[in-house]
């Protein structure tokens, strides 16, 4: 297990009901209602649908950090469709994710060594590496 060396956020989350309950973070900033994935009877968003999104935004946040390093320029239009699939494994669920970058007018050699780059350091990246089936695709 990798040890942080030093903290630079804790994020804090109060949660009821599990997927038919509610989450809201201690800063107030996030106060969402939860139903379960397919729900026709919910009006909240699901755990995958968070994931897909913190995830998504952590990955861009992290091609912008080694753009630079690398030598490629990041298009100001960068976009990330994120999809998290909810599944059976032995005994028990798990998730898969894939993520469609677009980086218009970026070359695909260049838009690959910077994907990979961002894999690298993406802190989302590093805690399902080894876990679950990632697959980041250029689109």
């Amino acid at each position: 297990m990798t040890q942080l060396d030093k903290v630079l956020y804790t994020a804090k989350a109060h949660t009821t009901g599990g997927r038919d309950g509610a989450s809201r973070t201690d800063d107030g900033r996030l106060d969402v209602r939860l139903s379960p994935p397919g729900a026709a009877s919910g009006s909240g968003t699901n755990p995958e649908q968070l994931f897909a999104a913190g995830y998504s935004a952590c990955f861009l946040g992290a091609m912008k950090a080694v753009a630079p390093k690398i030598g490629v320029t990041l298009p100001a239009d960068t976009a990330i469709d994120a999809e998290v699939d909810l599944g059976q494994i032995p005994n028990a669920y798990g998730i898969a994710v894939r993520m469609k970058v677009s980086l218009p007018g970026l070359d695909r050699d260049a838009a690959q060594k910077l994907l990979d780059a961002a894999h690298q350091v993406c802190p989302y990246s590093n805690a399902t590496r080894g876990n679950i089936d990632v697959t980041i695709t250029p689109a």
